[in-house]
């Protein structure tokens, strides 16, 4: 390779991960929004506060994302509905819920209804940056290979 040719993270720099989040609660949002942007390789892209802005968006074919990260409890309609809409189109993209409801009962509902995983908002904010981080990581060679 000539010595004048650039090399290393910063000729392609890594894209980061889009996210969208589904949270009726406006504190809540931006704290994970911050928490988020600032502690993974992430931007959030969008939001929406009930079920059916959250369906419409997510629908949408210009609507670029890679994670959806869900409420259960809503202002109108629930995560759960997001969640079915979402399996029924059959949307690409992982979709986790984040939620204060995560009994074995709400994991198994959210999973069966297309869940990659449940995070509950009181204990597993940690693990929810991790696994957007390692979603990041895993997924950066697809998102940020120079084009041909």
């Amino acid at each position: 390779m000539p010595a004048n040719c650039p090399t290393g993270p910063d000729v392609f720099p890594m894209p980061p991960l889009k996210l969208f989040i589904v949270e009726d609660s406006a504190l809540i949002l931006e704290s994970l929004r911050a928490a988020l942007e600032e502690l993974a390789p992430v931007v959030v892209v969008g939001s929406a506060a009930d079920e059916t802005s959250a369906v419409r968006w997510l629908l949408e074919p210009a609507n670029a994302w890679d994670l959806a990260i869900v409420d259960v409890f809503l202002k109108s309609g629930s995560g759960l509905g997001v969640l079915a809409s979402s399996a029924r189109a059959n949307v690409r993209g992982k979709k986790v819920v984040f939620t204060n409801y995560a009994t074995r009962d709400v994991r198994e509902r959210c999973q069966a209804l297309g869940a990659d995983r449940v995070f509950d908002k009181s204990s597993e904010l940690d693990d929810l940056i991790d696994y957007c981080a390692r979603l990041a990581d895993r997924d950066a060679g697809a998102r940020s290979a120079p084009p041909a």
